[in-house]
C-alpha cells in the first residue's frame, strides 16, 4: 500500500540575493536529495497564498493540508488554540499573542530575543494574573508565542503580525478599527506589568533583549473543517515545533506527534524529526513534516544560516525519505515551502514556491535541480496549493 509524506521547509524559497552572488539560498545549499527529488520526479511551482490574504504560514500550510484557504480561513489564533488544547466558547475570539521587545518606543524584536519558555511562561502568567479575569485569559506557549482569549467582536479589527513591522514606532502599527481600543489599552497595561519583571531585570542586566510588551495579533473563531480521513480516508500525523501548524494538523484530523528537540528555531533537531518521520509511516498512511529554521534565518537576513537550514533539513529529512522509498517502495514524497520568506524584505511574501513530487507512479520531468529558476522547467506553474494533496495521493492525475 502506498504512503505519504509532505516535508515543508518554512519560508526556504527566496529571490537573488547580492551577497551569495545573485543567487537563492536554495541555489547555493548542498542539497543531494532534493535535487535527486526533482531529477527522478515532476516538479512546479505553487501559489500558496490567494489574493487577498495574508502572507502568513497559517495560510499557506492551510492550502498544503488541501483546504482553500478562500473558504477554510480562520485566523492564525484558533489554529494555536486547537494545539494547545483551548477551547473557544460562542462569543469568544483567539489572538496569538506574542512577547516582544520595544526600544524608543518602537517594536524592536518581535521575539522578545527568542527569549526561553520557562522565562516567557513566567511573564504570561504575570500578565494573566494582573490583567486576565472574567472574559480575558492568556495562556502560555512556546518561547516567544503565546495565545490571548477574549470576548468581543473583533472580526474586523486590523491587527499587524509584529514580524512585520520591526522597527516601526508603536504608535503606527497598533492596532486599529473596531474593537482596537480595548487592544491597544491591553498593551499599554501589559508593558507596565512587565516593566519591572524579576526575569526581564535578570535579562536587562546580561544585555539581553526583553518581553517588554504583549503584542495581540492572528484573531479568529474556530474554523468547521473535514478531516483527512473524511476527505481522503487516510490516517495522518503532523511533525511541527510550531503551534499553529500543530493545530491546523489537529482541525485536519492529523494526529500531532511531539518530538523532543524540535525547538521551531535554528537549533531544532533534524535528525529527530527525520526519524519520527520514518516512524510516524510505520502506522500511519501520510506523514506532514514542518521545519520552521529557514524561515527564522530569512526574518533575521542571516543567508547562511537559511543555507545551513536548507542543507540539514536535506540531509537529516528529504534523504531518509528517499531512502525508505527506494529500498521498499511505494512512498510518494511532495517537498515544497509554504511561502517565501526572502532575505532582502525578512518577511512573507505571496509568490510562487517550488515544490517536486516524487515516488511510485511520478514520471520524471527532467528538472535539474531544486530551486525556484530549475523547477520552471518543470510540469506545473502557480498551480493552486490545495490541489497538491489530491497530486500526492492519486485523487489527482499527476
Amino acid at each position: 500500500m502506498t504512503s505519504y509524506a509532505i516535508v515543508v521547509p518554512d519560508g526556504a524559497a527566496d529571490m537573488p540575493v547580492e551577497e551569495l552572488g545573485g543567487k537563492t539560498p536554495l541555489r547555493c545549499a548542498e542539497t543531494p536529495g532534493l535535487d535527486r527529488l526533482a531529477r527522478e520526479g515532476r516538479c512546479g511551482t505553487a501559489l500558496t497564498i490567494p489574493p487577498g490574504l495574508p502572507a502568513g504560514s497559517d495560510v499557506a500550510n492551510l492550502a498544503l493540508m488541501g483546504y482553500d484557504p478562500r473558504e477554510h480561513y480562520c485566523g492564525r489564533g484558533p489554529l494555536e488554540a486547537a494545539s494547545m488544547g483551548v477551547r473557544l466558547a460562542g462569543g469568544e475570539y483567539a489572538f496569538r499573542c506574542n512577547l516582544i521587545s520595544v526600544e524608543e518606543g518602537r517594536l524592536a524584536d518581535y521575539s522578545a530575543g527568542h527569549i526561553p519558555t520557562a522565562e516567557a511562561r513566567e511573564l504570561i502568567e504575570a500578565v494573566d494574573r494582573e490583567l486576565g479575569g472574567g472574559e480575558l485569559r492568556f495562556h502560555a506557549g512556546v518561547s516567544y508565542r503565546h495565545l490571548m482569549v477574549i470576548r468581543g467582536e473583533y472580526g474586523q479589527t486590523a491587527c499587524n503580525p509584529p514580524h512585520d513591522v520591526v522597527g516601526r514606532r508603536l504608535e503606527e502599527v497598533e492596532p486599529r478599527g473596531p474593537g482596537s481600543g480595548e487592544l491597544r489599552e491591553l498593551i499599554r497595561r501589559s508593558q507596565e506589568v512587565l516593566a519591572a519583571h524579576p526575569v526581564n531585570l535578570r535579562r536587562r542586566e546580561k544585555g539581553l533583549r526583553c518581553g517588554d510588551s504583549i503584542w495581540p495579533w492572528g484573531q479568529g473563531r474556530t474554523p468547521s473543517m473535514p478531516g483527512l480521513r473524511e476527505r481522503f480516508g487516510l490516517r495522518g500525523a503532523v511533525i511541527t515545533a510550531v503551534d499553529l501548524v500543530r493545530g491546523l494538523g489537529i482541525l485536519a484530523g492529523f494526529d500531532p506527534l511531539e518530538v523532543r528537540g524540535a525547538t521551531g528555531y535554528l537549533d531544532t533537531d533534524y535528525a529527530a524529526k527525520g526519524r519520527y518521520a520514518l516512524r510516524a509511516l510505520e502506522d500511519h498512511d501520510l506523514v506532514y513534516v514542518h521545519v520552521e529554521a529557514p524561515d527564522e534565518a530569512g526574518h533575521q537576513g542571516l543567508a547562511e544560516e537559511k543555507i545551513r537550514a536548507i542543507e540539514e533539513i536535506d540531509r537529516h529529512i528529504v534523504m531518509p525519505l528517499l531512502e525508505k522509498g527506494g529500498e521498499r517502495g511505494g512512498l510518494r514524497l511532495l517537498v515544497v515551502p509554504d511561502h517565501p520568506t526572502p532575505l532582502a524584505v525578512r518577511t512573507h511574501t505571496n509568490g510562487g514556491v517550488p515544490f517536486a513530487l516524487w515516488g511510485d507512479g511520478i514520471t520524471p520531468d527532467g528538472c535539474p535541480s531544486f530551486d525556484e529558476e530549475s523547477v520552471l522547467m518543470g510540469t506545473w506553474r502557480d498551480l493552486p496549493a490545495w490541489e497538491l494533496l489530491g497530486l500526492l495521493t492519486g485523487s489527482l492525475t499527476p
